[in-house]
């Protein structure tokens, strides 16, 4: 992975976050050390994120970490207290402010499980109209359709007195 990659799909993936309720400025340097060696940022400022693949000098949080360490948080199956207790993340600064990253990485991977659930739900109705069509297609090349049918309600039955025994009709008639 190069590091315009890692800055690219750190961005993919923290831009799922709603960020408009946070009011406070937060600007946070990562560095990356290893495969994708480099610095970028992430910035809140009046409810708007902000990331891009420049140094900042004035941050609250520095976060020096690896590629694939922040790519395990951001994508939530790296807890990242866990990542700083176990020796993967080091952190500099505002502790409180560094705590927020695990709510940018909770709220985006729920907002990306939404966006995977609505695209599964239009891939079956998708599926769906697929089959309908199909299904359709074959009884338009099958011809039209000469089945008749007939309910038991649709047959005239006659009543019971109106037809006469046919022996008793001749022997009376001689």
């Amino acid at each position: 992975m190069t590091y315009q990659e890692l800055v690219s799909e750190i961005r993919d993936i923290f831009m799922q976050a709603d960020v408009s309720g946070i009011k406070e400025h937060i600007a946070y340097q990562f560095d990356i050390r290893g495969e994708a060696e480099g610095a970028f940022y992430a910035e809140v400022s009046e409810g708007k994120l902000y990331i891009e693949p420049y140094e900042y000098y004035d941050r609250d949080v520095l976060f020096t970490t690896t590629a694939d360490t922040l790519l395990s948080i951001a994508g939530g199956t790296m807890d990242a207290i866990a990542a700083f207790t176990q020796g993967k993340l080091q952190v500099e600064g505002s502790f409180d402010k560094a705590l927020l990253l695990q709510n940018f990485s909770k709220q985006a991977n729920r907002e990306k499980k939404k966006q995977k659930k609505a695209e599964e739900k239009n891939l079956k109705t998708e599926i769906k109209q697929a089959k309908a069509e199909k299904t359709a297609e074959k009884k338009a090349a099958a011809g039209p359709d000469t089945t008749v049918s007939v309910k038991t309600d649709d047959i005239i039955q006659p009543k019971a007195n109106t037809v006469k025994n046919p022996v008793k009709r001749l022997l009376k008639n001689k």
